[in-house]
């Protein structure tokens, strides 16, 4: 249902854009189909990386290692592989609901979804460049001292 209000709310605010500024909305158009065709790529190769892994991995083997009894240690690794994989942030929902489907505990799943989405160790020398090595290396660690947290409040509430 909510779908259903979401994309009915999307196209009614298409049209009403469309009727104010032709141009400006055909212009908004080209850059979202230019950033599709950006994202595409990426998002591909990692849907068949979790597809390839999820058909290795029975959900067994993915219970004992981010299950709900693995506990800290299972945080722990979670937190650690998502501070080192790159992965952009909708397709990062997408992994956690097909881990957490698999057998993966809720704690587990957030602190990789937050380390994910807030922990950079690939794009760390890109962002030391801007915001110097000390800052970028405090952001980081904080970012990934957090995700503990997350994981934490998360597996209260919904573990």
């Amino acid at each position: 249902m909510t779908s259903y209000i979401l994309y009915s709310l999307a196209i009614v605010l298409f049209v009403i854009s469309f009727i104010k500024d032709k141009s400006k909305t055909k212009v908004a158009l080209k850059k979202a189909f230019k950033s599709f065709e950006n994202i595409m790529p990426q998002f591909l190769a990692i849907i068949i990386i979790v597809g390839i892994v999820l058909s290795i991995l029975d959900t067994d083997t993915i219970s004992k290692l981010i299950g709900s009894e693995s506990g800290f240690l299972g945080v722990f690794l979670s937190s650690t592989v998502g501070s080192i994989v790159l992965m952009p942030t909708f397709v990062a929902f997408s992994t956690a609901d097909s881990l957490l489907k698999s057998g993966a505990g809720y704690a587990q799943v957030a602190a990789l979804v937050s380390t994910l989405t807030l922990v950079g160790v690939m794009t760390f020398t890109l962002e030391s460049q801007y915001i110097g090595k000390k800052a970028a290396f405090y952001r980081n660690f904080i970012a990934f001292l957090f995700s503990f947290i997350v994981a934490f409040f998360m597996g209260v509430i919904l573990g």
